[in-house]
């Protein structure tokens, strides 16, 4: 052939090569048929049959079509296998009737501005018509990026148009899986962290994915090309999930998103091996990352409900797989949900404690008490009005976690505190050990300043608040802050340091770690509260050498506080809550409210994202040696006059110290143990 011929051919070839991938490309939502897809992506198509068992009775006709090559053929029969297959009977759905019905919130993803973790953001496209999914949102935040791509937004359109009928809806979770899964091609195959391949996201997809591939089986405007792109991803995903999984919680989501594939998707070639390997990784990180108590070791109330969750939806795919878990699994699984129930606060809400939010589990425990039939789970998070009353309670230690959840009892304007005595965790931690919240009347008092982000602007500005023991009720010496502790427990609590009677309820802890602190110097926090009545703060400060001790105590921002003398006292309508210094310690008060120079101090962030200026109060003392101070804590019910309670301290040696506690015409005399709870006298006159 005549090289120039030849050079002219080669060029046709390429130009042609390169018509049909920007042809592709350009108008890839065109694509709707097998033929389309197969036009435009030849190996998409044929590489879905690698990861087939073509073997497999009722694939016969697909097989059939492979061998013969005739690759539209087959993926149109493999369609109409999953259509009539015994596959994912839980998640398939009745088509609504049409309808012009529209859902607001779906109406504003149709617009593709999505709300992740409380900030709205308006993904842009690229000029291949593409979303562009490595858009961080209006606050250049990665995370945003990694949680618009777990598709948690489909998940809302779906619920619309199962609601309204509106194809509108439908049309939009389809060419949005076609969008996302061309753009996200080619699988990298390699462990990353980028907006669309990390192992969380990927996980969260597949879950969501099966459950839109089976919910629209039968609909018409989820087009042959968009459900065979699903099919030709999910392998990708499995594989993500089986070779590059993280630990702890993550391990939990990412392997239980294995199974996902497996029990709704069996057809895959390494199903056996995918199942295999899941039973083994779950069970053996289920004991390493929950303690007998039935808490998760992260000891975030928020990441312990994420990893039971998990551990709940890979039980229910090994029951639809057909494989049976140990009965430790399943009996973990309850210990867990036992955990959550016994330290649910009055109104329903979870402990804000480590990264979580104080979000609410009083319908997760309601509908476990019914499935694992536990009626004082369902008691416990009804403020009594189902179920049946524990035989024990109201308070509880969690003694692995570290945790003493005190009540008055389960009404819903019970007395509530959480206290931890417990290690540090082994992720998602700050450094806050003996802090100390309260509630009251169905209200907040006394807060942990919570998470805010993790990246982003208001990561940059309020996550070393967040980790550190200044946004918590803690002491600070010499100013300075806690280091991290142990992140694992090796025993539980141990019991002389705990006790609970129907009188009162008391434990104690210490911390002696703080970073740059010159010399020695341990603070030892004793709680003892007393039912239906107050509590009692007992802080000794043990040291070489003279120190500044400052006590800090956050208050909800909706709590009205105000100083009294030396005491501080929040209200609301329903109930107020006093801080009184008790003893003869000279202080230094501050109330700090929203402040972010010279440092960020008084901020509280209940969710993700959101957050608002509350009040720090902060009592300073100069102490020359080794002392001890002495807070009690007062709630009163109602908005009206304050009840005059006096203290004072009558006694103090090595093991504890003796106060005086008159009230309401009542008068408590209580030796409250710096350690040892046999060194403890209560008594009521």
């Amino acid at each position: 052939m005549n090289p120039k011929k030849t050079k002219n051919y080669f060029l046709l070839i390429l130009f042609l090569l390169s018509f049909q991938i920007s042809f592709a490309q350009q108008n890839w939502k065109e694509i709707n048929s097998v033929k389309d897809l197969y036009h435009s992506y030849p190996g998409t198509v044929k590489g879905i049959f690698d990861h087939i068992n073509l073997d497999l009775e009722g694939l016969e006709k697909v097989k059939a079509a492979t061998t013969k090559g005739d690759w539209v053929l087959a993926a149109n029969e493999l369609l109409a296998y999953y259509k009539v297959s015994d596959n994912g009977m839980g998640l398939r759905r009745t088509l609504p009737e049409i309808s012009s019905q529209t859902v607001a919130e779906a109406d504003t993803i149709l617009k593709n501005v999505f709300t992740i973790q409380n900030v709205k953001g308006k993904v842009p496209l690229l000029d291949n018509g593409h979303r562009d999914w490595y858009y961080k949102g209006p606050n250049n935040d990665k995370e945003w990026a990694w949680l618009s791509n777990r598709h948690s937004q489909l998940s809302n359109v779906m619920g619309a148009y199962f609601k309204t009928g509106n194809p509108k809806y439908a049309e939009y979770m389809d060419l949005f899986l076609r969008d996302f899964i061309l753009a996200s091609m080619p699988y990298p195959a390699e462990k990353r962290s980028e907006s669309i391949w990390r192992g969380l996201e990927v996980a969260a997809r597949v879950k969501t994915w099966s459950r839109v591939f089976y919910g629209m089986l039968d609909s018409e405007y989820i087009s042959p090309a968009t459900r065979l792109l699903i099919l030709s991803s999910l392998p990708d995903h499995a594989h993500y999930n089986r070779n590059f999984h993280g630990g702890n919680n993550w391990l939990t989501m990412e392997i239980s998103s294995l199974a996902t594939v497996v029990a709704y998707f069996p057809e895959y070639k390494a199903s056996e091996e995918w199942m295999d390997y899941a039973v083994d990784t779950m069970v053996e990180s289920m004991r390493g990352q929950v303690y007998p108590d039935g808490v998760q070791t992260e000891l975030s109330s928020h990441y312990h409900n994420v990893s039971m969750v998990s551990f709940e939806l890979f039980k229910t795919l090994c029951d639809e797989a057909g494989r049976e878990l140990p009965e430790y699994f399943n009996q973990t699984i309850e210990d867990m949900y036992w955990y959550i129930a016994r330290a649910i606060r009055p109104d329903g809400h979870r402990i804000l404690n480590n990264d979580g939010d104080r979000g609410s589990d009083r319908a997760i425990i309601l509908s476990a008490s019914e499935k694992y039939n536990h009626p004082e789970w369902a008691y416990l998070a009804s403020n009594g009005s189902q179920g049946v009353k524990p035989e024990e309670g109201p308070s509880y230690l969690i003694p692995w976690a570290g945790q003493l959840i005190s009540r008055s009892g389960y009404d819903s304007m019970a007395h509530w505190s959480f206290f931890d005595i417990g290690p540090w965790g082994s992720g998602h931690q700050h450094n806050d050990k003996l802090h100390l919240s309260v509630t009251a009347y169905g209200k907040d008092f006394l807060v942990d300043a919570g998470r805010y982000a993790y990246t982003g602007e208001v990561a940059n500005k309020f996550r070393p608040y967040a980790l550190s023991s200044k946004g918590h009720n803690l002491v600070l010496i010499d100013g300075k802050v806690q280091k991290p502790g142990p992140k694992l427990a090796e025993t539980a609590v141990e019991s002389q340091a705990v006790k609970i009677t129907g009188d009162y309820d008391f434990a104690s802890s210490s911390f002696g770690e703080y970073f740059d602190l010159e010399g020695q110097a341990n603070h030892n926090r004793s709680l003892f509260y007393v039912r239906g009545e107050f509590w009692v703060v007992v802080d000794r400060i043990s040291t070489d050498q003279p120190r500044s001790i400052s006590t800090l105590w956050h208050w909800h921002p909706d709590a009205e506080v105000k100083r009294i003398g030396q005491s501080l006292v929040g209200g609301y309508d329903e109930g107020s809550l006093e801080v009184m210094p008790v003893g003869n310690a000279k202080f230094d008060i501050q109330m700090i409210k929203g402040q972010e120079e010279p440092e960020i101090q008084g901020w509280y962030s209940s969710e993700y994202n959101l957050y608002e200026p509350n009040v720090a109060s902060i009592y300073t003392s100069e102490i020359a040696d080794s002392s001890t101070f002495v807070w009690l804590l007062i709630p009163t019910p109602g908005n009206g006059d304050r009840v005059m309670t006096r203290a004072k301290i009558v006694g103090e040696n090595e093991k504890g110290i003796t106060i005086e506690v008159n009230r309401k015409g009542a008068k408590w005399e209580l030796t409250i143990p710096f350690t040892d709870s046999k060194n403890i006298k209560f008594q009521k006159r």
